[in-house]
């Protein structure tokens, strides 16, 4: 759906506008409206539509000079459609010179607009596919060009073709990312897109298939050498996409085209160790990883914490940290490597409170408001009661969060169960339609109900099947069907294990029961 924007200091034209026009019929929606020049500014800049219908006259800033600010200050404008009371030829060539797509007097006739809009939604989808086509052809010229730059080719006329195929000058800051995830390279390139400013983020796939990122000339608060942000921002956006573990491994900072080959191979041999160790999350890479063994034992230092912040005991969290620090300053480790482990535990405690429907982002700016930047801490005294603070907060948001959700969501899950049993029912389904880690569903699920979530959804078909057998002359298999269960084998070993008995003698010795309840009383 295109998206259309109604501009007009009416009411009731803009009324009219939004209710007497087909808008879906031609792939449109509304995405607002607005009732002068300068909220439309304003909102053109928000929601980017590709179609402005808008008024003429209008105060503080009329609908040309609307146009005009909005086609200077936008890369892409949308089109514009033009409203005028007044059938002025000097109007309509002015709006034209705005590079207005149409114009039509008030009041609208539907018809006019309906085949206007038919045109326009024709162009536009014309244009976003030609842009498409573009985009992809430009983006396998990078691709190429990036993968030979992998490879070493740093011929001088090759680099002065990568400079301008990438538009940069040569000498920036370069940092590469290497993603293991259920990602598709499309979804990389949105995300990309949304979170770095043009030019900074270039994506890649490198010639085993694996998506890359190259950050060009990021520079914001290096953290072991590493460009902070971006890279938790897009490691944050790939994990609540797609709802499952990532690993992304990042290299060092580096500078100049040259370097490209050299934080490749940093990335690629993080992700090499990390694949063989089946482990996920945010990793940098600190110096040769291969002979660095301690820093692996270090890092596994925060996954008892991890386990206490999530079982939400305030006394053994604290407990752990100060073990944790004592240790770290036994081993005499680097402060900024630390950081780069409390980063990966900052993420992980986001992703569990986002697993409980709660809200990562906010809990982070609470912690925040209170503890400051990771980025700023230069001590191990203020790192480890930033560590402690950050921990004893998830745990009383995650405890709060579990409340929350104990008391509504598992209420609505059980209804949900009792009413579609019948049908093909999945815990991890179901803790995806409502929002929580399936691993918490089921112990939430068994808590509530006295049985695990398999149990309870066999023993309600059971209890169906049951009164199937007592009160219809319905075959075995065809029970097994309309109870939900998925053949008619596994029915009857299930049946049998409840009642004790196959379900053909439970449906004979029901027929004759029922049949002596019938019978007359002899003489």
């Amino acid at each position: 759906m295109f998206n259309v924007l109604l501009v007009d200091d009416e009411p009731w034209v803009l009324e009219g506008l939004r209710t007497m026009i087909a808008w879906e019929k031609h792939g449109f929606r509304v995405c607002g409206e607005a009732s002068s020049g300068r909220d439309a500014l304003r909102m053109v800049q928000d929601y980017r539509p590709e179609l402005v219908v808008t008024d003429i006259r209008m105060p503080m800033l009329n609908g040309l000079e609307f146009m005009e600010q909005s086609n200077r200050m936008l890369e892409k404008p949308p089109k514009f459609v033009v409203l005028s009371g007044y059938d002025d030829f000097e109007y309509a060539r002015t709006a034209m010179r705005q590079r207005a797509a149409g114009y039509l007097l008030k009041p609208v006739d539907e018809e006019e607009m309906d085949a206007l809009l038919a045109i326009l939604s024709r162009k536009i989808k014309g244009e976003a596919a030609a842009e498409d086509r573009y985009a992809r052809r430009q983006q396998l010229a990078i691709n190429h060009m990036i993968n030979r730059l992998l490879h070493g080719e740093y011929r001088e006329d090759l680099m002065a073709q990568a400079c301008r195929l990438l538009n940069i000058q040569g000498r920036e800051r370069i940092c590469c990312l290497l993603i293991e995830s259920a990602f598709g390279f499309d979804e990389m390139l949105r995300v990309v897109k949304g979170l770095c400013t043009k030019g900074e983020g270039v994506c890649f796939q490198d010639g085993s298939g694996r998506n890359g990122i190259l950050l060009i000339g990021t520079d914001n608060r290096p953290m072991d050498g590493h460009p902070e942000e971006p890279v938790q921002g897009i490691y944050r956006r790939i994990t609540e996409l797609t709802g499952s573990p990532a690993t992304v491994c990042v290299s060092q900072q580096s500078e100049g085209i040259r370097s490209f080959r050299e934080a490749y191979v940093q990335a690629a041999e993080i992700s090499q160790i990390k694949q063989a160790q089946g482990k996920s999350g945010l990793f940098f890479y600190c110096g040769n990883v291969f002979a660095d063994k301690r820093r692996q034992l270090q890092s596994d230092r925060f996954k008892p914490l991890l386990d206490k912040v999530r079982s939400q005991s305030p006394e053994e969290i604290s407990a752990n940290v100060k073990e944790i620090f004592s240790c770290f300053a036994a081993d005499a480790l680097d402060i900024e490597n630390i950081k780069a482990q409390v980063a990966d535990l900052e993420l992980s405690l986001c992703r569990s409170v986002q697993e409980m429907r709660g809200q990562p982002d906010a809990c982070l700016e609470n912690f925040s408001e209170g503890y400051g930047s990771l980025g700023e801490i230069h001590d191990f005294s203020r790192l480890q009661t930033y560590v402690e603070g950050m921990c004893l907060q998830a745990a009383g948001v995650l405890r709060e969060l579990e409340r929350q959700n104990e008391g509504n969501t598992i209420f609505h899950v059980i209804q949900y169960v009792d009413r579609e049993y019948r049908n093909k029912l999945q815990l991890q389904d179901l803790a995806k339609q409502f929002h929580l880690n399936s691993t918490y569903l089921g112990q939430l699920f068994k808590k509530n109900t006295g049985k695990p979530f398999n149990e309870y959804i066999n023993d309600k078909r059971i209890e169906e099947a049951k009164r199937l057998l007592k009160r219809s002359s319905m075959k075995i298999a065809e029970v097994a069907v309309q109870v939900g269960f998925p053949n008619t084998d596994y029915f009857i070993a299930k049946f049998k294990l409840k009642t004790g008995t196959l379900p053909s003698v439970f449906q004979k010795e029901a027929g004759s029961s029922a049949g002596k309840e019938g019978e007359e009383p002899s003489c």
